[in-house]
C-alpha cells in the first residue's frame, strides 16, 4: 500500500488517506482480505499524528471498507468494486456540477464551458 500525502492539498491528511486507500481498492491494488499496517506503523511511517491515522480508518470502517480483528489486525472487507465504483461516480457528478454552477456565475455558455474543459482535457 502506497500512501502520499500533500501538505499543499485542500484536504486534511486523514482524508487524502481515505481517497487514496479507496483508490487503491478499486484499482484493485488492494484486495479484500489484505491486511492494513497497523495505525501506528502507518503513522511512522507517514511521519504523521496516530490520531490521524485513527481517523482515517475510523472512516474506511464506518464506510464498510475495512474491518479490524482485534489482535489480528486491520483488513479490506468484501466490499464490492461496484460500490466503491458508484461512489467515485458521485464524486465525480459533484466536480461536475461544481464547474457547472461556476461556470454559469461567469456567464459562459454550455458550449463555452464544454470547450475549456475539452482544451484542459489535452
Amino acid at each position: 500500500m502506497k500512501i502520499h500525502l500533500y501538505k499543499e492539498d485542500k484536504d486534511p491528511f486523514y482524508l487524502q488517506i481515505v481517497k487514496q486507500i479507496k483508490s487503491q481498492i478499486l484499482d484493485h491494488s488492494l484486495l479484500a482480505g489484505d491486511c492494513l499496517p497497523s495505525m501506528r506503523m502507518l503513522a511512522s511511517d507517514l511521519r504523521i499524528s496516530v490520531i490521524t491515522t485513527k481517523r482515517a480508518y475510523e472512516e474506511l470502517e464506518k464506510e464498510g471498507f475495512i474491518v479490524t480483528v482485534l489482535g489480528k489486525g486491520t483488513f479490506i472487507t468484501e466490499k464490492t468494486v461496484n460500490v466503491i465504483s458508484d461512489e467515485h461516480q458521485r464524486e465525480f457528478n459533484k466536480a461536475i456540477d461544481e464547474i457547472l454552477l461556476h461556470g454559469k456565475a461567469l456567464q459562459y455558455s454550455m458550449d463555452d464551458i464544454v470547450e475549456k474543459i475539452k482544451k484542459r482535457g489535452k
